[in-house]
């Protein structure tokens, strides 16, 4: 990971890099083996009657793509965006508007290599899946005084080449929200508003398209937070 970190303050989101799995109990299936086989057989038999008679009234929930872990423990709904910093590319956005779709809130700032240097892969997720129910809302916070002028955040924006909107955090209010520590970081927030997964700093651009993928495949139910 190549990122840049001012501060050290805790996470407010819990990562793991891998989650062990969880031991099955054989209790249950030791059980079975004092029940009778003429008693097992007709409870599978009825069983497996109730289920056909019940798929059609089922709603079909799509379940996590094989090989994509969502590496938050405990999802929380993400902070809201500060009021009043200058927008750009957009009127003014909070997470409320944008339930029901998956976001990326990205920080960042135009003069961090490190964040220039993954602007390429923001660029690809956002024209692949932005018409699939994506969308990036970049958190600009200036590391230096230049960064904080609008004007000169607007020309980085249009050289750039970047249409997603973009917020102006010269406060530090929403990176303190979020309790971000780095340029860049990437904080993937899904349907219903709860950050799932977390990276700081380059690489992992497939993993990261791949959480994309996955968030945007589960049910498009909107549950509260």
């Amino acid at each position: 990971m190549a990122a840049c970190h001012p501060s050290d303050p805790p996470y407010l989101y819990a990562v793991s890099a891998s989650r062990p799995f969880r031991a099955l109990s054989l209790l249950g299936s030791l059980g079975l083996a004092v029940l009778g086989l003429e008693t097992t057989l007709a409870k599978n038999s009825n069983a497996v009657a109730a289920s056909k008679s019940s798929k059609a009234s089922r709603s079909p929930v799509k379940a996590t793509p094989k090989g994509v872990k969502f590496n938050v423990d405990a999802p929380t709904a993400a902070p809201e965006f500060a009021v009043g910093g200058t927008w750009i590319n957009s009127k003014s956005q909070t997470l409320a508007d944008l339930r029901g779709k998956v976001v990326l809130v990205n920080f960042w700032t135009f003069g961090c290599i490190n964040c220039q240097r993954t602007l390429p892969h923001v660029k690809e997720l956002y024209a692949k899946y932005h018409a699939k129910g994506f969308e990036i809302v970049g958190i600009h916070s200036p590391e230096f005084d230049y960064e904080k002028e609008i004007d000169n955040v607007r020309k980085a924006v249009d050289d750039e080449g970047i249409t997603w909107p973009v917020l102006q955090d010269n406060g530090f209010t929403t990176w303190k929200r979020y309790r971000n520590r780095y340029w860049p970081a990437f904080y993937y927030v899904d349907r219903a508003g709860k950050v799932r997964h977390f990276h700081a700093g380059e690489g992992a651009y497939l993993e990261q398209d791949k959480v994309v993928a996955a968030l945007l495949a589960e049910a498009t139910s909107v549950a509260s937070p």
